[in-house]
């Protein structure tokens, strides 16, 4: 039995097809290439299907059978919030984002990093893993499946492509401003150097055991620069905090402040922490730059618009993301490597050491 106007049984691409008397290619084209089809004929087919009842090819089946997605997987190894909250990693999923709309690409985010359950099965072509990935077997689930993939901010891994930034040379830099300032005693405030929820300062022993290549190439920069202009290291207090972000920057400089001798300039590993430190800073009654200078990594907008504006390493954050997507329209990912400048950004966050700088 038949309801008006609608065969009955399963309504398929070949029941259309057949309704209008056109091959079921036309009316797959309708629906996955209507570049192919003149603007009447698909406005007819897509009318017919809905009144029969058709909803369109279904899309595991259309994946099947072209073995592609037109899909990038973005994988985070932080708590899917991260994409939405930071401010850096915003800028980079703009890029990742121009590159996806520009070449007609989903994007999909997974979070729970390379190995994660989602990671196994999520249903994409490539994957840009932007996160630290330096143990073996981290990126089981990826390799395992075959799928093109880029570390971006993480090691050089065999078989993948890379984008980065000179994190080392970036932190020297702002190493050296300071000490170019006049500047002898620096504390620095720690992006996670080890994961497992450290709270509190990070002594050499630690240091050494840095996970994190960002971390630990940021501290390496800053340690170059203090020993090249003879200070030493040892004396430089460094304080780690988690969950990485801005309370996590006032709460670190709260204990570098409480330091006597005090010290008089502050290394952030990321605009996030600097600008908690200017938090910490008042709340203990001290003037930005006038009592204590703070440089801060990253420029993310915040920077500029902080009071006092904050002197920062920019890097080009919405670039990776163009950059690392792109990489994965090749042929051979794995066979590129980019690394991208960084540039310290003088503001008002930092000057010379205070002439009474023992403090209160």
């Amino acid at each position: 039995m038949e309801t008006e106007g609608r065969p009955a049984g399963r309504v398929t691409l070949a029941t259309v097809a057949g309704a209008l008397g056109v091959s079921r290619a036309t009316v797959s084209n309708a629906y996955n290439h209507p570049e192919r089809l003149s603007e009447r004929l698909r406005h007819q087919v897509l009318s017919t299907a809905r009144e029969l009842g058709y909803a369109g090819p279904h899309p595991l089946a259309a994946t099947l059978s072209r073995g592609r997605v037109n899909a990038l997987g973005l994988v985070y190894e932080d708590p899917m919030s991260f994409a939405f909250s930071d401010p850096a990693a915003v800028l980079f999923l703009q890029g990742v984002s121009e590159v996806c709309e520009r070449e007609d690409l989903a994007l999909v985010l997974i979070s729970g990093g390379p190995n994660s359950a989602v990671a196994r099965v999520a249903l994409v072509d490539a994957v840009i893993c932007y996160c630290d990935v330096p143990i073996e077997g981290r990126l089981a689930a990826i390799v395992d499946r075959g799928l093109p993939f880029v570390v971006v901010d993480g090691p050089r891994l065999p078989g993948a492509g890379h984008v980065g930034i000179d994190d080392r040379r970036g932190a020297a830099a702002a190493a050296r401003h300071l000490l170019d300032l006049g500047h002898t005693r620096l504390g620095v405030l720690a992006m996670p150097l080890v994961d497992d929820g450290w709270e509190g300062t990070a002594d050499p022993e630690r240091q050494d055991r840095a996970r994190y290549r960002a971390s630990r190439e940021r501290l390496l920069g800053y340690r170059e620069a203090l020993e090249a202009a003879g200070h030493r290291w040892s004396g430089v207090p460094v304080e780690e905090r988690s969950p990485y972000g801005r309370d996590a920057g006032r709460r670190a400089a709260a204990a570098l402040l409480a330091h006597r001798p005090r010290p008089t300039a502050l290394l952030a590993m990321s605009d996030e922490l600097a600008l908690g430190a200017t938090v910490a800073a008042a709340d203990a009654g001290l003037a930005v730059p006038g009592d204590v200078s703070i440089v801060g990594f990253d420029d993310v907008p915040a920077a500029a618009d902080a009071h006092p504006a904050l002197t920062t390493v920019r890097q080009p954050h919405q670039e990776k993301g163009r950059r690392a997507a792109a990489l994965l329209l090749r042929a051979d990912p794995a066979r590129d490597e980019h690394t991208l400048p960084v540039e310290l950004v003088v503001r008002a966050s930092t000057g010379p050491p205070p002439k009474r700088s023992e403090g209160p």
